[in-house]
């Protein structure tokens, strides 16, 4: 039977296994969306106040389910506000297929109106983007956009559409989808080489990134480690695939890590990095990093190996794979001096002061740790939240810590938020922003009360750039140049504008009633926390530094 490309989208979407999409309709994707009219009953549709939330809502859906993220937007200004949002799941590994609208074929390349290159606008932040010339080669197109997009290392695909294409007619039968790339199993020998590495160390330790989440790689990491008695740490990307009050785990490493974890790194025998890519937020300095250890490299992406640090042992595989593969040579060992260390390491990590009135982030983030179950969803933005709530947020499990951690994107959160809940109706979903971060994209609140998305926001609020300030604090002589937001916003008023619940918060107190309530209801919430401008996050490793630059206070 014959279809026009805009059904054929819509029925390949289907088949492709998707129930929602993000997107916002505009001239040359007319007709998508008025095939989509068709499938309301089968494909959610949620329309954000603008593409680079739509597509922040996308990945942060893709990021909390292991689903890939669909988002439609048109050409021109609709498919450029896309990029910042697909450069954010590309730098950190997340399924997304991203369909763009384009002026007619025959206006390609004659400055039409909104037509723009965004096949090669995007060339740099996509595993791949196809722009489609034939409505017979679309089926296939978006069936090869999927696979790719799930094959190896995960990451976002684009599709250009000129509007000719949705518009012409072609046969169209139904097809498999297409097989995910196989997943090569490891090398014996490589593995039994693996294993005498760690059964020959004495102080191992391994550094796990979010490959391991990526990979569903989290309960052969715990294996591991009980059976051989290795601690690890994990970067950011990694948070809740440790348990977080296990003794073999010793949390966040890096700028913003603990003591424990970073004097650990730096004390050890043997490194095994799994599924992360040494970034300069770890590894700070390159020529001190882990100098006393031999270092194992796994990852599923070649590229990695040897980028940033030259590995003396390396396995190109997926990390489930490579850990089940590994587990029946491991020596069961105790390690007692090593775990001892260990323990000396964390008696004596950075543990910020409580305060009976005055909002303390840690403190607010472990108040809601403790009034929220143990699957909620944590969403940051970008700055000093986002690592007071990776330091305190105890996720236990993987896929409820969501930030963007490669490309450290401001005003991610909202969109996210919006796109985790959409994929995980049940769950508690919180959102913790920065002022500055928040008001990037505050405008998708309204996205969230018109589609009955109940997401708690709290922006803790320091009227300030609260990170760079920090930086201008303790490394620019405090010369405070355009970090102060001094300008007041009434996030209660805005709230109520929008149809959400504000609150208003100076103690601890008023927070901890704020969030009660907030919790009841049934609407959207923004909870404004009014904290010290001058309030930082430690410990802090400057950039380029090492252990023994650890700042404290």
């Amino acid at each position: 039977m014959q279809y026009n490309g805009a059904e054929i989208i819509i029925k390949t979407l289907l088949d492709e296994g998707v129930d929602t999409v993000f997107g916002y309709p505009g001239g040359a994707v007319l007709d998508i969306y008025n095939a989509l009219y068709d499938y309301e009953d089968q494909v959610r549709h949620i329309r954000p106040v603008h593409e680079q939330g739509g597509v922040h809502a996308a990945d942060g859906y893709s990021r909390s389910t292991g689903k890939t993220g669909v988002v439609i937007a048109t050409s021109g200004p609709g498919a450029t506000n896309l990029i910042t949002g697909i450069a954010t799941a590309y730098m950190d590994s997340i399924p997304l297929v991203c369909i763009t609208g384009n002026a007619a074929s025959h206006l390609i390349g004659k400055d039409a109106f909104q037509e723009i290159d965004i096949f090669g606008a995007t060339m740099a932040v996509t595993k791949h983007n196809f722009m489609v010339r034939d409505v017979a080669m679309l089926q296939d197109t978006i069936r090869r956009a999927f696979m790719i997009a799930n094959s190896g290392r995960k990451g976002p695909v684009l599709i250009d559409i000129p509007k000719d294409i949705t518009q012409q007619f072609t046969e169209f039968n139904h097809k498999e989808k297409l097989e995910i790339d196989s997943i090569l199993e490891p090398e014996q020998e490589a593995v039994k080489e693996f294993a005498n590495i760690i059964n020959e160390s004495k102080r191992p330790i391994i550094y796990a990134g979010g490959g391991i989440i990526s990979a569903n790689a989290h309960e052969a990491l715990r294996k591991l480690m009980n059976k051989a008695s290795i601690p690890a740490v994990n970067t950011i990307m990694a948070i809740g695939c440790l348990g977080e009050h296990d003794v073999l785990n010793l949390g966040m490493v890096g700028m913003h890590g603990r003591n424990s974890s970073n004097l650990a790194i730096e004390d050890s025998d043997l490194l095994i990095a799994i599924g992360t890519r040494f970034s300069d937020r770890v590894a700070l300095n390159t020529k001190h990093f882990a100098p006393n250890a031999k270092i194992v490299h796994i990852d599923i992406d070649n590229s990695e190996i040897n980028k940033n640090i030259l590995a003396d042992f390396n396995i190109v595989g997926h990390a489930k794979k490579v850990l089940e593969a590994v587990l029946p040579y491991i020596e069961e060992n105790p390690r007692k001096d090593w775990i001892k260390k260990i323990a000396e390491f964390k008696a004596n990590d950075y543990r910020p002061k409580d305060e009976d009135t005055e909002i303390k982030p840690h403190q607010l983030i472990k108040y809601i740790v403790d009034n929220v179950e143990d699957d909620a969803i944590f969403v940051t933005d970008v700055g000093q939240h986002q690592m007071w709530t990776a330091q305190c947020c105890e996720r236990t499990k993987p896929r409820t810590f969501l930030t963007s951690g490669g490309l450290g994107t401001m005003g991610f959160g909202m969109g996210a938020t919006i796109g985790a809940k959409t994929g995980n109706p049940d769950k508690t979903v919180i959102h913790i922003s920065g002022d500055g971060s928040f008001m990037m994209n505050m405008v998708e609140i309204k996205t969230a009360v018109d589609y009955n998305i109940k997401t708690i926001s709290v922006i803790v609020n320091n009227h300030t750039l609260g990170m760079v300030r920090q930086w201008q604090n303790l490394l620019y002589q405090k010369r405070f140049s355009e970090t102060n937001i001094d300008h007041s916003v009434d996030y209660v008023k805005y709230a109520d504008a929008m149809g959400a619940k504000g609150y208003h918060c100076e103690t601890i107190q008023d927070f901890e009633d704020a969030f009660q309530d907030a919790l009841k209801q049934e609407k959207p919430c923004i909870i404004e926390a009014i904290i010290d401008k001058d309030t930082m996050v430690f410990p802090m490793i400057p950039a380029g530094g090492t252990v023994n630059d650890i700042i404290i206070d």
